[in-house]
């Protein structure tokens, strides 16, 4: 709470303020197709505008047959190489795999086993905060809002940074390996601080050198430290599967047009924080998880497929959960027939489910898999195929783990800062013009009105 009582309250002047801003800045709907603006810089297909080029990541979601443009099942490659194939060598070869893909990412090739330990050692360095810092910026403050607390820490880094403003390549380069070693103990610490100032026990764990990042995120948040193999490798994955997702996302996008200015890394990652914050594009797990939750209360048989048919009919009638007419973690910009992150998932959450006792929770998110596609075809128009993406099956896997929720959206950039990285990286090594797009005034013109004559 702030501590001068009026300083969240809105006004009846700002409330007028508001209304006149409403009157005075709403955009005829009509005008977007009028001027052929593509809003969302996607077309009515979803195909993203071509704003640059990249070779960091390849989503693959159509396939052309007797030059003809066709939906197939989804793929997706970091730096050439197929996602799926990352998670499986790393697991069959018993290891975690998110600091090999950092270094994927980063670097544009596969490591030896030389280059990864070399690599794993500079993230362990680097995985140390400031003097003080926590006492002086993370408990001071603390916000609910994980993400803004993890952005308001990643400012005040630059602060305690002498080359803070230098963009020479050596020097991102180690802001950003810092930064991918840090996000995890800036984001628990940020979670324990706020748990602290709610009336809990607070208690700051220090990372171990020896343990992969998705070890460290358990080791840091829980009270005992203790976490089992299939926890912290399926966290491992969720952190490989959510690390990067091509140019054209939102934050990472943002990471580009802010690069593009010439500005900080520091500067550069809070923003494509604040981008990743939003509930459109970083929370959506958060309302999977929540959508859940309300159908397990309302559905009183989980195995009648037609009781859970009619509930998520009721969600598309605006009836059922948040009333937003959604069946949240279906569906993606980019893939229709299927995301290969779910698949990927799917598989995993089934052996944590059995180890977590959860087979009855798996099986009714097996079955809206499967029946949610059906229910939104049969009730809309669809322009392309529906499936269930990544978010689906990630906030399922975090409940399981015992995650709170607050930590949902920061370990989605625990895990894409090293996707941010890489196209800053590669922004800076090829960058042009600051990127400016277009906007069309369709306002009118007037004459300036002298005060005593309005």
């Amino acid at each position: 709470m702030a501590s001068n009582p009026n300083y969240c309250d809105i006004t009846p002047e700002i409330e007028a303020l508001a209304a006149q801003a409403l009157r005075n800045s709403s955009i005829d709907p009509d005008d977007f197709v009028k001027y052929d603006v593509k809003r969302g810089l996607r077309d009515l297909n979803g195909k993203g505008v071509l704003a640059g080029l990249t070779e960091v990541s390849d989503i693959v979601a159509k396939k052309i047959v007797d030059g003809e443009e066709l939906p197939c099942d989804g793929k997706l490659y970091y730096r050439g190489v197929d996602v799926e194939q990352l998670v499986e060598g790393a697991l069959k070869e018993g290891r975690f795999g998110f600091e090999e893909t950092a270094y994927l990412l980063l670097l544009g090739h596969l490591p030896n086993q030389e280059e990864l330990e070399s690599f794993t050692r500079q993230l362990s360095y680097y995985r140390s905060l400031p003097n003080n810092f926590v006492r002086d910026v993370i408990l001071k403050a603390p916000s609910h809002d994980i993400m803004n607390s993890l952005a308001r820490s990643v400012l005040n880094l630059a602060s305690y940074d002498d080359r803070a403003d230098d963009i020479s390549l050596p020097n991102v380069m180690r802001q950003c390996v810092q930064l991918i070693s840090l996000f995890p103990m800036l984001s628990v610490y940020g979670y324990q601080a706020w748990n602290y100032k709610s009336g809990s026990s607070l208690y700051i764990h220090a990372p171990r050198p020896e343990l992969s990042a998705a070890e460290n995120i358990l080791t840091l948040l829980r009270a005992d430290s203790t976490y089992s193999f299939w926890e912290a490798h399926v966290l491992d994955i969720c952190l490989t599967l959510h690390a990067e997702h091509g140019g054209g996302n939102n934050s990472t996008f943002t990471t580009h047009v802010v690069t593009s200015s010439g500005t900080d890394t520091y500067s550069c990652m809070a923003a494509a924080l604040a981008s990743l914050k939003g509930p459109k594009h970083g929370g959506a797990n958060i309302k999977v998880v929540r959508m859940f939750e309300d159908m397990k209360e309302q559905v009183k048989d989980w195995k009648d497929e037609d009781e859970v048919r009619r509930y998520l009919q009721d969600l598309l009638d605006k009836k059922a959960f948040d009333k937003a007419g959604l069946i949240y973690g279906m569906g993606h910009a980019v893939y229709s027939l299927s995301d290969p992150r779910a698949n990927l998932l799917h598989s995993f959450v089934e052996k944590l489910s059995r180890e977590k006792g959860r087979n009855e929770e798996y099986e009714l998110y097996s079955m809206v898999e499967r029946l949610g596609p059906e229910v939104i075809a049969g009730e809309r128009k669809m322009y392309k195929g529906v499936s269930a993406n990544v978010d689906f099956y990630s906030g399922f896997v975090y409940h399981m783990l015992d995650l709170p929720l607050e930590l949902y959206t920061p370990i989605f950039a625990m895990a894409r800062i090293a996707g941010w990285s890489a196209h800053r990286i590669e922004e800076l090594i090829n960058m042009g013009k600051i990127i400016r797009p277009a906007y069309k005034y369709v306002g009118t013109h007037a004459d300036y009105v002298p005060m005593q004559q309005r």
